[in-house]
């Protein structure tokens, strides 16, 4: 199985492509889609999409997992960081792969085994689990890498029948 994990946001969206079957794991790619600071937000949703439809095209995933959005103070941020997360979603959709959402707590429980741990447990965890010789950069690759473990790790009853 293929899965594309996203860190959604519209400054930078983090993605870590992983192939993973009986219980191994092997990266195929991480990084980024960005986008600078002062470009218009439309063009900026462009071009999300356009790096969505590329790695799509590439790597032709069997899953997309995505964190939930959790905010708290920032409204501003919090709305463009949605709509960036719509134009993912609405690629996935479009190519007609399975989307599984899931919370920063289900992410943490599934890659280090306690829903508490702290970012730096979180980044060395997901290294060693995917047999990484350093943590990946960007950090929005590294969070994407683990949500895409949270799938993996999550799928056995997810995958009998995608949503």
């Amino acid at each position: 199985m293929i899965i594309l994990g996203i860190d959604p946001g519209y400054a930078i969206v983090g993605y870590g492509v992983i192939y993973y079957q009986s219980g191994r794991f092997r990266v195929l790619e991480y990084g980024a889609i960005t986008t600078p600071a002062g470009m218009p937000l439309p063009k900026r949703l462009h071009r999300i999409y356009e790096g969505m439809e590329e790695l799509i095209r590439k790597y032709k995933p069997d899953a997309l997992s995505i964190e939930q959005l959790f905010f708290n103070t920032n409204s501003t941020t919090a709305i463009g960081v949605a709509e960036a997360r719509g134009c993912i979603l609405l690629s996935a959709d479009m190519n007609n792969i399975p989307i599984y959402e899931y919370t920063p707590l289900q992410v943490k429980q599934a890659v280090t085994g306690y829903g508490r741990a702290e970012k730096r447990q979180i980044m060395q965890m997901t290294t060693t689990l995917l047999g990484l010789t350093e943590i990946p950069k960007p950090d929005d690759a590294a969070d994407a890498l683990a949500v895409a473990v949270c799938h993996a790790h999550s799928s056995g009853s997810k995958m009998l029948g995608y949503n």
